[in-house]
């Protein structure tokens, strides 16, 4: 069932009026209810044992914002969606995460900016497994150097450690990132910083950052200026490995979403916000495959999964950010083969 009215669809298409987009717009198969500020940022939990019962999870960017849930249809689900976060940025999902020797959870993370701070919850639960929180950058000098944005969990092939990668809303040239163990024991969930990484060209900042954990490699996107790709495994360095896509990008690179597919194959899908489009590019190669024009106005964060879900995501979703205070859902199949 979509939830968008005939209403909705001609006010977004002022919106899309705005789009400098030459290409043939796609439209979404859902848009969800709006959040009360400003959206920002998509993940997807995928419930495993009913797929079909899967949830995103996208933030509302104010000082009196929140995590807010979205079934499959778009509708809000208040029991499972957090209020009063100030000022949360980005979010991420991680499957099995060890609390002790015998249970392992599913979680959550999201950037609490006005805290200066991580938060870690246990989906679908939604029981905070922090404390409260998580200080991040504590040893920044430097305004803004301390207020976190992007996001994105990693598990590790090696040893299944998971690991929380950290990005702020302005920092140095070297050593932009931060990256944390999350480490659990009889007295609790802890978080241990493991390394500093990352360069920053100094033009405009950083925000989106995702992870390829079968391949190791975390990409983050130096916005007025290309795509970094580094290991992700705190041992394999700190060296970059590359600095890609820039030149497909009208001003900001934003939100980036990896598809990955079972036999290794798949698409990094990153937002060309003023243009109105999104750039896919190959997962193994890194190069540029094509762009489409998605509807979405204005996209920040964007997330995808490649498993199907249900009768309308039977390929996989792909979930954007849209700037009317909501997110567009897409069947994957859609965004990939048109």
């Amino acid at each position: 069932m979509r939830i968008y009215t005939v209403a909705a669809l001609l006010f977004s298409a002022i919106f899309f009026s705005c789009s400098q987009s030459k290409l043939p717009p796609i439209p979404p198969d859902i848009i969800t209810e709006k959040t009360p500020n400003d959206t920002d940022d998509p993940a997807i939990w995928i419930n495993s044992n009913n797929p079909a019962e899967s949830i995103v999870f996208g933030t509302d960017k104010e000082t009196n914002g929140g995590i807010y849930a979205f079934n499959l249809e778009g509708r809000i689900l208040p029991e499972k969606s957090v209020k009063n976060i100030q000022r949360p940025n980005n979010v991420d999902i991680e499957y099995g995460f060890q609390l002790n020797d015998s249970t392992t959870v599913d979680i959550l993370a999201f950037t609490e900016r006005e805290r200066q701070q991580i938060r870690v919850f246990a989906v679908p639960e939604m029981k905070p497994l922090d404390g409260g929180g998580f200080p991040v950058f504590e040893d920044a000098k430097g305004a803004e150097h301390n207020l976190p944005m992007g996001i994105a969990l990693y598990k590790s092939p090696e040893n299944g450690n998971i690991y929380a990668i950290v990005g702020r809303k302005a920092g140095p040239s070297q050593d932009y990132l931060y990256q944390y163990e999350l480490l659990a024991d009889s007295l609790g969930v802890t978080s241990q910083l493991v390394r500093k990484f990352g360069q920053f060209s100094g033009q405009k900042e950083i925000e989106a950052i995702a992870v390829d954990d079968e391949y190791g490699y975390v990409y983050y996107a130096d916005e007025g200026v290309c795509i970094r790709k580094y290991y992700a495994e705190p041992d394999r360095g700190n060296e970059e490995v590359s600095c890609f896509g820039g030149e497909y990008f009208l001003e900001d690179i934003e939100g980036i979403a990896i598809a990955a597919y079972p036999n290794g194959s798949g698409h990094i899908i990153v937002s060309n916000q003023q243009l109105g489009e999104f750039n896919i590019f190959s997962r193994k190669e890194n190069s540029f495959i094509k762009a489409v024009n998605l509807s979405t106005y204005g996209t920040d964060g964007c997330e995808v999964v490649a498993t199907p879900l249900n009768a309308t995501f039977k390929n996989g979703l792909f979930v954007a950010m849209n700037e009317e205070k909501n997110f567009y859902f897409f069947d994957l199949g859609k965004v990939i083969t048109q």
